[in-house]
């Protein structure tokens, strides 16, 4: 399993898919430049954005709920994992402990999986399959990554030069 952040929300709206970005919290030289994309709706876009700034509510909302019953009941929310992906639907799961030393693993939907995580403020992570099923380029960390590369090559060919060259 591999850690991951939340890089990106895009809210969508009308016909337009809202998208959740996670990228590698420590990535090697070969995951420098991998995001992992997840359409999620509008609404879970939107309540998983919430999450994040922290914003009040007056009520609470079903992830809030559900963290509630999972505490009152003994038991503790350790982490989510993005486990599985076939074609376009992803699947994740809830890693509970509770008070008796139990674990449980709960199936679930990625969206309200980082939702309580983001709540929660545990880690999410991603099977290594997922990743290499699933991820997409970080378009800019590829242009940096040429650009350092070639300024190397530079660097080399300048420092290959001798006076002799010149004449």
């Amino acid at each position: 399993m591999v850690r991951m952040d939340i890089q990106a929300i895009m809210v969508g709206a009308g016909p337009v898919s809202s998208l959740i970005v996670l990228r590698p919290r420590t990535a090697h030289k070969d995951e420098e430049s991998i995001k992992l994309p997840i359409r999620i709706g509008v609404v879970e876009a939107t309540i998983i954005s919430t999450g994040i700034e922290g914003a009040p509510i007056k009520r609470p909302m079903t992830h809030d709920l559900l963290l509630s019953c999972i505490h009152e009941m003994g038991g503790s929310l350790n982490s989510v994992e993005i486990v599985d992906v076939r074609g376009t639907t992803f699947y994740a799961r809830l890693n509970i402990s509770c008070e008796s030393g139990r674990h449980i693993e709960i199936d679930a939907r990625p969206s309200d999986a980082i939702a309580l995580a983001v709540r929660q403020g545990v880690p999410i992570f991603a099977d290594e399959q997922v990743l290499k099923m699933a991820t997409m380029p970080d378009f800019e960390a590829v242009e940096r990554q040429e650009k350092e590369h070639e300024m190397e090559d530079f660097h080399d060919f300048v420092e290959k030069l001798s006076p002799e060259d010149f004449t």
